[in-house]
């Protein structure tokens, strides 16, 4: 709760700093925050006393990242947002099940949420949840079933909590293709 309030209290000084700076963030600090959240996540996965595996009954979106991907600068920046919530949301859940150290995800909690908010912050004022919503609602409908059916139906067990972690994993490594896309643009 207390890392809550300071990244808002964080956000909320780098914003009235001046919005320059967010998308500045974007161009310089994106990858590098991607790649620790990457790396946490494969010391999750080396620290995984998993050994049985759990039939993954949820697709992986590539349409989704297919649709993204032709869509405006503002949207795709839209939709990694959204992704990036949706993932920490996920974690939110019960992982007590799951061999991680709470501290591992913690910090791919907070490295998650700065992302979140400071790519959030490179969106214009006006609500892209509204103005591409068949996308939004998608993807809203995917994570609900990766959380249904994987993590809900199988008891947050540490098997589904792995399928969640390689699940997270191709949605980062995409996330990233998706910014990188409107890095090389500019």
């Amino acid at each position: 709760m207390i890392s809550r309030i300071l990244f808002a209290c964080l956000f909320l000084g780098l914003f009235t700093a001046g919005s320059s700076l967010s998308c500045k963030w974007m161009d310089h600090k994106f990858k590098q925050h991607n790649e620790e959240t990457l790396n946490l996540l494969e010391t999750m996965g080396n620290n995984s006393t998993n050994t049985t595996e759990v039939e993954d009954t949820v697709a992986f979106p590539n349409h989704l990242y297919h649709q993204a991907s032709k869509a405006s600068a503002e949207d795709k920046l839209a939709f990694t947002v959204q992704v990036l919530e949706e993932v920490a949301a996920l974690f939110e859940e019960d992982h007590s099940s799951a061999s991680w150290e709470d501290s591992t995800v913690r910090n791919l909690l907070n490295i998650v949420n700065k992302q979140a908010e400071e790519l959030h912050t490179c969106i214009g004022s006006h609500s892209h949840k509204k103005k591409n919503s068949q996308l939004y609602f998608k993807t809203k409908m995917y994570f609900k079933r990766l959380s249904d059916d994987i993590l809900k139906k199988k008891g947050h067990s540490a098997e589904a909590w792995e399928v969640i972690r390689k699940e997270t994993k191709a949605h980062l490594m995409r996330a990233e293709q998706l910014v990188s896309s409107l890095h090389t643009a500019n």
